[in-house]
């Protein structure tokens, strides 16, 4: 399990190891906030909590406009793993079917791996549309793609525990909690 870190302002900023947020906390960085009772970190002289959540002691600026590069994972969360043209779920698909990238505009034709010329689709979509433009292969695009909202794409793909949800929620609102543990339970089926 990791730990939820929080920047100074109380902002959600990732998911580390249990072990850097102890030396954050040994270095005087950050200090726990929520801890697992059951668990702790022991030496010869010291026992510390096992921190669950922590807020870093010094604000550190986070680029809003921080681009996060394709990858299948972040590609399937946005698109909430289902096939952008046909619609099914990934839950709803059969046998050896599966999600699989799919370039709008081929790669053959000049298209690129950007957040605007991908989408997720079901493997039967992807070869019945292949080397053509949708409109070619008489296939239309559910949802037009765009680059996703930073905090979405990070958050839908972590697994976080209910205490370090309340700080998400505390910080982006009880909307976007509710679509990350959607994309969670997306994820587990």
């Amino acid at each position: 399990m990791g730990c939820l870190a929080l920047n100074a302002s109380f902002e959600p900023l990732t998911i580390i190891p249990a072990r850097r947020a102890i030396r954050l906390v040994l270095d005087q960085k950050a200090e726990i906030l929520e801890m697992d009772p059951g668990r702790a970190f022991r030496s010869p002289r010291t026992e510390l909590p096992f921190p669950t959540v922590i807020r870093l002691v010094r604000f550190v600026h986070v680029p809003r406009r921080f681009r996060r590069q394709v990858t299948n994972t972040f590609l399937f969360a946005r698109d909430e793993y289902t096939c952008q043209y046909c619609g099914r779920h990934r839950g709803k698909l059969k046998g050896r079917q599966f999600l699989t990238r799919d370039h709008i505009l081929p790669l053959s034709r000049g298209g690129d791996n950007s957040w605007q010329n991908l989408v997720a689709s079901c493997s039967p979509c992807n070869n019945r549309k292949g080397d053509r433009l949708p409109a070619e292969a008489g296939m239309r695009v559910l949802t037009e793609p765009r680059e996703p909202n930073y905090v979405r794409l990070v958050w839908t793909v972590r697994r976080v525990t209910p205490q370090q949800a309340r700080y998400i929620k505390m910080f982006y609102g009880g909307e976007v909690l509710t679509t990350l543990q959607a994309g969670l339970r997306d994820l587990e089926v």
